[in-house]
């Protein structure tokens, strides 16, 4: 599924424009991308999850096509524009499937707005950790000279070349850069000419620690990693599962943005996730009655 068998909607929320896509039918599910991605990021996964659900899939603000915040002040009010736009489509509570950054935007939102999330599905979630030093320099000198803009301008012939597609894609730490379909290198790059403020997300996301809230969480949670995630190492994987009490899932062959790289496995760990989240209320609402009676 590309772009084009979305709905794409705007919404007017607190000054600025949400650019977000909507597809499927069932219940809602809302994906939230990571830092530098757009809602085309998901064009791997959509397909296989709208099978099931409602896809509600936002650009975060200062991405894609959504305006920048007039200000910011932490992640919180990246998802204080989920919330906007989970509302305005009537999906909320809903199950939220946050990658990378929009793992940690997902999981303030549920901090944040208890009532509007049932499940986390936190996939190579950034918030414990931002990778090694050398790492955090050159994610910022990217965020800075903005070098995906240029990606994004020649995606198609970064498509073609086994060699283009290392040198864009092994920065990220995808495992196999060659082996990722042309759909997907297509979703990945396509927002990246339209970003205009990633820079207020890169702050908020180096000053944010969720450490000491994680034990207020108190929906069912996910944990879905790349096991080649060379980015966001597996050890934040161990220690949000720990935390949280929260299974974790690590799909074999792919990297961080294990989304693109294998979402057929992915897709198999959230809807295998969620359909044990409704049999865990549906027990609990039939001991409840039972009770009552």
């Amino acid at each position: 599924m590309t772009e084009d068998k979305l709905s794409e909607r705007l919404l007017e929320a607190k000054g600025g424009c949400v650019r977000y896509l909507v597809g499927g039918a069932g219940p809602p599910l809302v994906l939230v991308h990571g830092l530098g991605g757009s809602a085309t990021n998901w064009c791997e996964l959509a397909p296989l999850l709208t099978r099931g659900h409602r896809l509600v899939i936002p650009d975060l603000p200062g991405h894609g096509r959504s305006d920048p915040l007039p200000a910011v002040s932490g992640l919180h009010s990246f998802a204080d524009r989920v919330f906007d736009v989970m509302v305005e489509e009537d999906a909320a509570p809903a199950p939220v499937v946050g990658h990378s950054l929009g793992g940690l935007v997902a999981l303030r939102l549920a901090l944040r707005r208890p009532e509007a999330v049932s499940a986390l599905v936190l996939a190579g979630s950034a918030g414990l950790s931002i990778g090694r030093p050398w790492l955090r320099e050159l994610i910022t000198a990217n965020v800075v000279l903005r070098p995906g803009g240029l990606a994004g301008r020649y995606r198609a012939r970064i498509t073609q070349s086994p060699v283009l597609r290392r040198l864009v894609f092994g920065f990220v730490s995808v495992a196999d850069p060659v082996g990722l379909t042309d759909s997907a290198v297509e979703g990945f790059l396509a927002g990246q000419v339209l970003h205009t403020d990633t820079a207020s997300a890169w702050r908020a996301l180096r000053h944010d620690d969720p450490r000491q809230e994680l034990e207020r969480l108190r929906c069912p949670t996910l944990m879905l990693w790349g096991g080649e995630d060379h980015q966001l190492p597996l050890d934040d994987a161990f220690e949000y599962a720990r935390r949280l009490r929260a299974p974790l899932r690590t799909i074999a062959g792919c990297g961080h943005l294990l989304i693109g790289e294998r979402p057929e496995p992915c897709a198999h760990a959230i809807d295998a996730f969620l359909v044990s989240v409704d049999s865990r209320f549906a027990a609990s609402a039939a001991a409840a009655d039972t009770d009552t009676s």
